[in-house]
């Protein structure tokens, strides 16, 4: 077995450098929407946990013989939307249905139409430009013994 990167990352023959280059941009911008998405998601769940715990807080006023502004915050806070008509799991599903999705969707065409579906080029090729051949834990895959070049 050769020392080299599989066949899924070495750019097709023909594909230019500025091709390979545009890629790994757009890819990048994708690994920032998953990581905003990934912050999107956070506040759903926190949002929820916050609702939630008010809840608790509202019934320990009560308890508490505070049931004026436990009604307060019970019909003002408890249950809102956090915006206009939706919760936050709204918030996620148009978000998830329509930028994210079209993100995604474009990105794969991008990679399908110019070279043939194959993900990080560029960063294999910048993998294969850093790394020490021949070394052990700088092969170009798993299973490759150092020296196999």
């Amino acid at each position: 077995m050769s020392d080299r990167p599989d066949a899924e990352h070495q750019r097709p023959e023909g594909t230019s450098d500025k091709t390979v280059e545009a890629l790994g941009k757009i890819s990048e911008a994708l690994e920032a929407i998953e990581i905003a998405r990934g912050h999107l998601y956070t506040f759903h769940r926190l949002s929820g946990t916050a609702d939630l715990t008010l809840g608790q807080g509202v019934e320990q006023l009560r308890e508490a013989g505070h049931d004026e502004l436990a009604d307060l915050i019970d019909r003002e806070l408890v249950g809102r939307n956090v915006l206009d008509g939706r919760w936050t799991f709204q918030v996620m599903e148009e978000y998830d249905d329509g930028y994210y999705a079209d993100f995604k969707r474009l990105e794969k065409q991008a990679r399908d139409e110019l070279v043939g579906g194959r993900r990080h080029l560029f960063e294999a090729e910048m993998k294969e430009d850093r790394r020490t051949h021949g070394l052990p834990h700088h092969t170009a895959r798993p299973g490759v013994t150092p020296g196999e070049e």
